[in-house]
């Protein structure tokens, strides 16, 4: 095919070629690239089948295979890869368990000698007038057929789009998360399914009531399909999240997805504004308390971040509407979405424990960076205070401060149904709590899965962050 007068020789065919032998050595890209172009690797494989037949390649690798592992080979490049693997972690201050460890450089190992292999004998067949076959080079070798290319688009579009995907650093890392995102919410639906599933609460008893017949409990049963065997119940569970259509709630027969569309935003935005507000306090806490330790500022703030963390919401809530509603009458006591003013004690409240929080990571955080070494050369360079503090210190400090952030969200967004119920704020957490006494599972399961649906996503966002603000993180991507 190569000696083909019309065949495209250009560096995009090239590209591609090179992106799809790197996705072949990873066993999970490769099951995804073979999936999402199964129409094209039909006629791929056929003409690697009569490429291969036409050389002895297969049976000289696995001589020359055995006589390199006889011969140490493979241990030593053990060895230099796992040494290898030590000095990375030990520079980036990574603790690995020993298995871990030599399971990569098992992996490492496999794809060095491998190639190792491959270019052994490209160097033998070329001496010999002949050239090797495999797969990703039969690919090669058709694509550069401008017909063949064309033909191949439509087919294998989606492949294409996932070998773009696979190439830009920033894309697969977003994707990947993507996709475990997608598992981290199915995982959670199948742990919540199944405790209710194991409860011992009937909800056809609860919600008929105490004098409902064996009939009447049949028949309420067999209407939500409680009945059916458990993995039929979690199929359906799974293809309504799919779907969005998350069914009829047992109390009321309203529709799940309507009753949550109308309630997760209440919780959303109390939670979002929150965390603005406790980031724009906190941030300026804790470096004040870090630049003057020990001095009057730090033990006062961090005495304060001790007491916020301290305070349980419903107590501290309780307090907040006891002075300000019903003594100084400044606030209304219950949430109406109509007057701001009654979101101002929920956002107190909610944003407490993430302010003290914060306040002391910052500090202490900003703390272990401006002894290191590099804040005391940028000292030295004549650079000031806050051109240290801010170009170099605050840059540093802000990866486990941003981790943080991120798990106290979560926490807020799933914790909310404390403060939802003291200032009656018809909310995603009240909804969820109010239906786990009967138990309502349409209802509990789309509570439960909007809510890990928005914490995932805050934790995408969160590791995106971690490579925008951290170049080291940056250059890991470039090269996993």
């Amino acid at each position: 095919m190569t000696g083909h007068t019309s065949a495209m020789d250009s560096p995009l065919v090239d590209r591609l070629g090179n992106i799809f032998s790197k996705m072949l050595l990873h066993p999970t890209y490769r099951f995804l690239l073979l999936l999402a172009g199964a129409p094209l690797h039909l006629i791929v494989y056929v003409v690697y089948l009569s490429n291969k037949k036409k050389s002895m390649h297969k049976a000289k690798l696995d001589k020359l295979e055995q006589q390199w592992t006889s011969s140490g080979y493979r241990d030593q490049l053990f060895k230099e890869a796992k040494e290898q693997l030590e000095r990375k972690h030990r520079f980036f201050g990574q603790t690995v368990a020993p298995e871990k460890l030599d399971r990569e450089a098992n992996q490492i190992t496999a794809i060095k000698f491998r190639e190792a292999l491959l270019r052994h004998l490209d160097a033998e067949q070329d001496g010999n007038g002949k050239s090797q076959t495999t797969y990703a080079d039969t690919f090669t070798q058709l694509i550069r057929h401008p017909a063949f290319l064309a033909i191949s688009i439509i087919p294998g579009v989606l492949m294409y789009i996932l070998m773009l995907i696979y190439n830009n650093a920033y894309f697969k890392y977003i994707a990947e998360r993507l996709v475990m995102t997608v598992f981290v919410i199915f995982g959670v639906a199948f742990l919540v399914f199944t405790i209710l599933y194991l409860s011992p609460m009937n909800p056809a008893a609860n919600i008929i009531g105490e004098t409902a017949t064996a009939e009447q409990i049949a028949k309420f049963n067999q209407l939500y399909g409680l009945d059916q065997p458990y993995l039929v119940q979690l199929w359906h569970t799974f293809r309504g999240i799919l779907t969005f259509d998350l069914g009829k709630s047992f109390a009321g027969s309203e529709d799940v997805t309507t009753s949550i569309a109308a309630k997760f935003p209440v919780t959303l935005t109390l939670t979002v504004i929150s965390t603005i507000v406790a980031v724009l306090i906190a941030l300026p806490i804790g470096l004040v308390s870090a630049t003057r330790p020990n001095s009057f500022f730090d033990y006062t703030f961090m005495l304060i971040a001790l007491i916020g963390l301290s305070i349980p919401n419903f107590w501290q809530g309780l307090v907040l509407i006891l002075n300000f509603s019903i003594k100084l009458h400044w606030l209304p006591a219950t949430y109406n979405p109509n007057n701001a003013l009654t979101m101002i004690m929920p956002i107190v409240v909610l944003g407490t424990g993430l302010t003290a929080a914060v306040a002391r990571m910052t500090r202490s955080s900003t703390l272990e960076v401006i002894h290191e070494d590099y804040i005391t050369t940028a000292r030295a360079k004549g650079l000031s205070r806050g051109q240290v503090l801010w170009k170099h210190a605050v840059g540093n400090a802000l990866i486990p401060i941003i981790t943080v952030i991120g798990l106290q969200f979560g926490a807020m967004l799933g914790g909310a149904a404390v403060t939802e119920k003291v200032f009656n704020i018809n909310g995603i957490g009240s909804y969820i709590v109010d239906k786990q006494f009967i138990p309502d599972i349409p209802a509990i399961m789309g509570g439960v899965v909007y809510t890990a649906i928005t914490i995932s996503i805050v934790n995408v966002v969160i590791d995106i962050l971690y490579a925008f603000f951290d170049p080291r993180i940056r250059s890991k991507m470039k090269q996993y």
